[in-house]
């Protein structure tokens, strides 16, 4: 295979889903950015979106459902030549995994967190999610759905995440752009991409989110926090795309006292024994 080569094989989704436009993109991104997929991981957890680690030929891992971010993170601190890559939903991520997606914002390792937004549960039949909006009617939530939907460029860039971005499936060219910038930024990025479900939310449509978006152009400072917090709380009538924020931090790496040092602890030699006596102490 070439190393700028990565192929999509055929999916499980439904026609017209926006998943497709991100499989796609993520290929193309990977390949402009001239990745070899032997050095690629692409992690998930449970759900639609969480298939894409099997749909790509990069090395894969699927896990828990809303436990992505753990097997990602630690794969990032055994062997930091890895690009690292989590592709989950926004229930997988912002639902169940909701405690490792905030914890992970306070150790900043450096992996890239695109999150499938479709505001509902598409693999569980379509129940609400924690983005799904008041009043959204499905078949569990027959009344409609009252929890007020969780904001989760507002909530990242609180909790201190120093990447965090939105995109959305319906702007490809877009979104190819900001899935490059979030791999190349060193430390923990995030990328909420509106990703429409077209067999069970019926409301936030592709033709919804199109009357509703737009890009954020060069005139917009997104290293003013202040100015992030405020954007990240417009969503209705229109809807910003683009790095919303973005900050230096220290990485993870680069606080801890043994990875600091530089060699890739997957490197590093093994003393057997004692391994062999510290699993000894556990039977």
């Amino acid at each position: 295979m070439n190393k700028e080569n990565f192929s999509t094989y055929e999916t499980a989704w439904c026609p017209g889903c926006g998943n497709f436009a991100i499989l796609e993109c993520l290929k193309t991104a990977l390949e402009e950015m001239k990745k070899d997929p032997s050095q690629v991981l692409v992690v998930a957890g449970i759900g639609q979106a969480a298939k894409t680690p099997q749909y790509v030929s990069a090395n894969a891992f699927c896990g828990l459902h809303g436990r992505a971010l753990p097997a990602a993170v630690a794969t990032k601190i055994a062997n930091e030549k890895l690009t690292v890559i989590v592709n989950t939903g926004d229930g997988d991520s912002y639902g169940e995994g909701g405690n490792h997606f905030l914890h992970n914002m306070r150790r900043n390792v450096d992996i890239t967190h695109f999150v499938h937004d479709n505001q509902i549960y598409g693999l569980t039949k379509g129940q609400a999610s924690p983005t799904s909006m008041v009043g959204m009617v499905t078949g569990v939530q027959t009344d409609g759905n009252f929890n007020e939907p969780l904001n989760p460029i507002l909530l990242a860039i609180a909790a201190g995440a120093g990447f965090v971005a939105r995109a959305f499936t319906g702007r490809k060219e877009h979104l190819i752009e900001v899935m490059k910038q979030a791999i190349a930024y060193k430390g923990y990025a995030i990328v909420d991409i509106l990703q429409p479900c077209v067999s069970f939310n019926k409301f936030n449509t592709f033709g919804w989110y199109n009357k509703r978006v737009y890009e954020l152009d060069e005139n917009y400072d997104c290293e003013n926090k202040t100015i992030a917090l405020a954007k990240s709380m417009e969503f209705g009538e229109q809807i910003p795309i683009g790095i919303i924020y973005r900050e230096v931090k220290a990485t993870y790496h680069e606080k801890n006292f043994v990875l600091k040092q530089g060699k890739p602890l997957v490197e590093c030699e093994t003393n057997s024994e004692f391994v062999g006596k510290l699993i000894k102490s556990y039977i």
